[in-house]
Formats: C-alpha cells, sequence, structure tokens
C-alpha cells in the first residue's frame, strides 16, 4: 500500500510539472514605488529579450507623465513597452480591461518570439492578470455611487476609506486615500452584494492561471533608504517640470482620475492658495511614503516572490545577476 502510495505521488508530481511547464513563462517584477523597478526590468528584458507589460494603474494615462514616473524613450533604452501613455484620462477603465488588454499583449509579445516581462506597483493588477481573475458583473446602484462620489468631494478620500476599513480591512489597507474610484467600488460591491470585495477576489480564483511566474521583488531592509529615494524622486518631479504638469490637470475640467495619482491633488491646494509650495511638496513626499507602505503590504502576501534588498549589495549589476540567476533557475532550467 506504501509503495502505490508513493507511486500515486510521483505521477501526480510529474503531472503538475508538465502543467507548469506547458504554462507561459511570465517574469514579474514589484516593490513599492521608488524602489528602482524600471530600471530592472530594462535590465532584465535585455537579457532575456523581453518586452514590458506594464502594470500600474497611473501609468496607462496619457498627458500623466512626471506625476506617474513614466519612463521616458531614453530611460525605456529601446525596449518595447505595452499598456503605458494610451488612454485619455477622462475615459473608464477597470481592473477587467486591464486584463483584457495585458492577456492581448502578452500574446503579441510571444508570437514575436519574445519573452513578456511585468512591470508595476498596482497589486490588483499583477494578481488579476497572473492569478487569472474572473470579474463576474455585480449590480451597480447608481444613486448609492453618486451619493459616495458627492461625500467624496465634501469630506475626501480618507472619509471614505474609513468607512471601507469597518467592512473590508483587508482590502482597506492596500488602498491610498486619493484612489477614490477603487474605494467607492469596495463601498458600492458590498451594499449591492452584501459580500466585501477581498471574498469577490477569493471567489474569482477558480480558474487556472495560463502563466508560469517568476516573481522578482524589489525591498529595502531599512526602510529610510527607500523613503529617501522617494523624497528625492519628488525633488527631480519638480526639476522636470511636475508643477507645469499638475497645473495643467487643475486648469482641465473633467480629469477626475488624474487627482488619484500623487501630486495633483497636492498641489491643487498651492494653486487654490490653501497652503504654500514648500508643504505641498511635502504632503506629497508624506503621501508617497504611505503609498510605498500600501504597496508592501499587498505584495508581502505573495509567498512566492524573490525578494532583493539593494541597500544590502555592493552594486547595482550584483541586483542584476541574483535577478538574472533566479529567473534562469525559475524558468528555463
Amino acid at each position: 500500500m506504501a509503495g502505490q502510495s508513493s507511486l500515486r505521488l510521483q505521477k501526480k508530481g510529474l503531472k503538475n510539472s508538465l502543467e507548469e511547464h506547458n504554462k507561459i513563462p511570465l517574469i514579474v517584477v514589484v516593490g513599492p514605488t521608488a524602489s528602482g523597478k524600471t530600471d530592472l526590468s530594462i535590465q532584465i528584458a535585455k537579457r532575456f529579450q523581453g518586452e514590458i507589460v506594464s502594470a500600474d494603474s497611473m501609468q496607462i494615462y496619457k498627458g500623466m507623465d512626471i506625476a506617474t514616473a513614466k519612463p521616458t524613450k531614453e530611460e525605456q533604452q529601446g525596449i518595447p513597452h505595452h499598456l503605458m501613455d494610451f488612454l485619455d484620462p477622462r475615459q473608464p477603465f477597470s481592473v477587467s480591461d486591464y486584463v483584457q488588454l495585458a492577456n492581448q499583449a502578452i500574446d503579441g509579445i510571444l508570437a514575436r518570439g519574445n519573452q513578456p516581462v511585468l512591470v508595476g506597483g498596482t497589486g490588483l493588477y499583477v494578481d488579476s492578470l497572473v492569478e487569472n481573475i474572473t470579474f463576474t458583473e455585480t449590480e451597480t446602484d447608481q444613486q448609492y455611487r453618486k451619493q459616495l462620489q458627492q461625500l467624496a468631494e465634501e469630506q475626501g478620500g480618507e472619509y471614505l476609506l474609513r468607512q471601507l476599513e469597518q467592512i473590508d480591512p483587508e482590502y482597506a489597507k492596500t488602498l491610498h486615500p486619493n484612489n477614490c474610484n477603487r474605494i467607492i467600488r469596495g463601498l458600492e460591491i458590498y451594499h449591492t452584494t452584501g459580500v466585501p470585495m477581498t471574498q469577490h477576489l477569493q471567489n474569482s480564483r477558480l480558474h487556472p492561471s495560463r502563466f508560469h511566474p517568476c516573481y522578482i521583488g524589489l525591498n529595502y531592509q531599512d526602510r529610510q533608504h527607500l523613503y529617501d529615494r522617494i523624497n528625492l524622486r519628488v525633488d527631480l518631479m519638480m526639476e522636470q517640470g511636475l508643477l507645469q504638469e499638475a497645473k495643467a490637470v487643475y486648469d482641465t475640467p473633467g480629469l477626475k482620475t488624474a487627482y488619484q495619482a500623487i501630486g495633483y491633488k497636492e498641489l491643487s491646494r498651492y494653486f487654490s492658495g490653501e497652503e504654500s509650495l514648500e508643504q505641498a511638496l511635502e504632503t506629497i513626499k508624506q503621501q508617497t511614503r504611505r503609498y510605498a507602505k500600501r504597496q508592501l503590504t499587498w505584495f508581502r502576501r505573495n509567498p512566492n516572490i524573490h525578494w532583493i534588498f539593494p541597500d544590502s549589495v555592493e552594486t547595482i549589476q550584483t541586483i542584476y545577476e541574483q535577478s538574472f540567476e533566479i529567473i534562469e533557475k525559475s524558468l528555463y532550467l
């Protein structure tokens, strides 16, 4: 009997390994904002003949370049980038839309014989694509949504986020107060179905993923190093023209989506005379640090991420080499 049990386990293991072998190898680079994902992903794409698929919920929009840290053409170094800078900020866009377009982009990359490299800090986008989360249409209560939108305008995103924390604390922990659309969606789903978003996401993981992912995560052992990078990035954004970009958003009606990007909403208080420029910039840095903490909260739930700590290595080349070794062992051996 013991021999039969052992044989069954061996067969099961063989079946699982064959199933994984038939899946699409996908390199996934994640981590908090300002951790160095863009640079690392480009080096990975160069090494493995890759093309990059962005998983950033703000970099999809046209005209929102500096605040979202969208890589310039020079920074992209000739590596094709997909799902970036293609959508008008006035257009609605859902996670389901993202998954559909990302799958199409990956199919195109594979057809060209190249390696897809998924990169971004929007955990919901990453998980929804990689884990093949299916989104069922839930009933919409337009009147309730309008009430929430009005509350957001009057009381701010923090107020709505506190409401969401009461019914779905796990999902609320991953959201930034600026992200009113997702906060409202979380409240609306619970209102119409009685089931929190966290449970919906768990229930939607019913179909196996078509990917065999290799996750590379960037983080810092000393959190202050990450915060210093964030502060420096905001200063550089100002040098690159963040103030002018934010003013254009401020002066353009109907760009509510744009105000979810950290940098625009905070500078609007400067434009309206409510705060000094120095105060607004400090708020941007503070909100970005809080966003980074939320990103890490999301990604730490994934036990399959291979974490690399740039502040624990001597050179940036070491980060590249560690990543290459992890990918080769996970996907190519």
